[in-house]
């Protein structure tokens, strides 16, 4: 086995696809530790900086003290806490809401969500950029999966009249705000597609939920729109901590609860982990300015590397800014140039990415400063410089 997987990473590494693990800790808002000293991050997903709160961690060491560090056992054992069920009610209520239920990462509640609502009898048309674990999630489904161009309205029109009447179920999923992409996605069109065809919506917002909406509701808030059947999202990007939700009805949580494979065989996140969460969603419905400040270091980020030369695309006010390079080598070089000059970007190629489409993934956060912004547009355009005269 060992002959064979070498084989294979020795491949792997010489394309340029190779991961490895940098540590970083001692994490003060958007400054790090790391092994080549200390960086600014704009590279994580702690949208509006709470991932360090003092409250979320007096929060957290309060409720270890009390209940422990783990939950035992899945909740419908012997796993259930009060924290979780009051989590999910908070979780309802910031989203206005039925019902909400956790699950323990985004990855599972996808792959648990998905299958859970439709099976080999059915079909789901899925946008082309949407996260892998929603890709996993149609696949463990056995549904018949179409997959539409990214964000074309058109062609999911013509797969649903093509293809609705083949199945017993319909359901149409996509991201909210595309990870890797930083666009939007046109839910108003997919839930009036879904109503004109008989099919359910789902939207994963995870890269949305907290950051985008007055209130910070997502992507459907943002646009104006209702009706989504089914949301995602998680507790590990904007809210700091850890975790993932589903909500909508409360129909809909209960079926889960019973029919989810990853909410039924696996054991309860750490009890302290969501009451932190719960303390996170109380902070980001009281301070709305978190969000305010998110979305202008958003718009800073974009004029600074417009400003250096550097094209970027996605949302104007979204905090998820791709610059194209292509090819995977090249990008990864220049992720650890920036390493080099302290700082912290991601560097994203294939297999997240399409094959030729290897970018820099800019995370903005509301903890950077205005230093901050012109840091990172200094450094950037200065290797793209250097790799345009080498």
């Amino acid at each position: 086995m060992d002959e064979v997987l070498a084989a294979e990473m020795t491949e792997w590494s010489a394309r340029g696809l190779e991961r490895v693990l940098r540590a970083a800790w001692q994490r003060t808002g958007v400054d790090v530790d790391t092994l080549a000293g200390r960086a600014i991050d704009f590279s994580s997903n702690d949208y509006l900086g709470l991932a360090t709160h003092p409250e979320l961690v007096a929060r957290l060491i309060a409720a270890v003290q009390t209940d422990g560090v783990g939950a035992t056992a899945s909740r419908l054992i012997a796993g259930n806490h009060p924290l979780h069920e009051a989590l999910e009610r908070d979780i309802a209520a910031f989203f206005g809401a039925p019902a909400a239920l956790s699950f323990s990462t985004g990855f599972a509640a996808n792959v648990g969500t998905i299958p859970a609502l439709v099976g080999p009898e059915d079909v789901i048309f899925a946008d082309a950029f949407n996260h892998a674990s929603l890709i996993d999630g149609c696949r463990l489904s056995r549904a018949t999966t179409h997959v539409y161009p990214h964000s074309d309205m058109t062609a999911l029109r013509a797969l649903l009249g093509a293809h609705r009447g083949a199945g017993r179920r319909a359901l149409i999923i996509s991201d909210g705000l595309f990870s890797m992409d930083g666009d939007v996605a046109h839910i108003g069109d997919i839930v009036a597609l879904a109503r004109e065809f008989g099919a359910w919506t789902y939207i994963d917002d995870a890269h949305a939920v907290g950051a985008l909406g007055d209130h910070g509701r997502g992507t459907a808030e943002m646009l104006g729109v209702s009706g989504v059947d089914v949301t995602v999202g998680t507790l590990g990007k904007a809210f700091g901590v850890a975790g993932a939700f589903v909500h909508g009805s409360a129909i809909l949580c209960r079926h889960l609860m019973n029919r989810a494979r990853s909410f039924v065989y696996s054991t309860a996140m750490l009890p302290a982990q969501a009451g932190a969460a719960s303390a996170a969603l109380a902070i980001v419905a009281r301070e709305p300015a978190r969000r305010v400040r998110l979305r202008e270091n958003a718009r800073a980020v974009r004029f600074a590397l417009t400003a250096a030369g550097v094209r970027t695309s996605g949302e104007p006010d979204a905090h998820i800014v791709p610059v194209f390079v292509g090819d995977a080598a090249e990008t990864m070089r220049l992720g650890a140039a920036l390493r080099a000059r302290g700082i912290l970007v991601g560097a994203v190629r294939p297999p997240t990415v399409a094959h030729g489409s290897a970018r820099l993934r800019i995370s903005v956060s509301a903890g950077h400063t205005a230093g901050h912004i012109a840091e990172l547009g200094n450094a950037i355009a200065a290797e793209l410089v250097s790799t345009a005269s080498a």
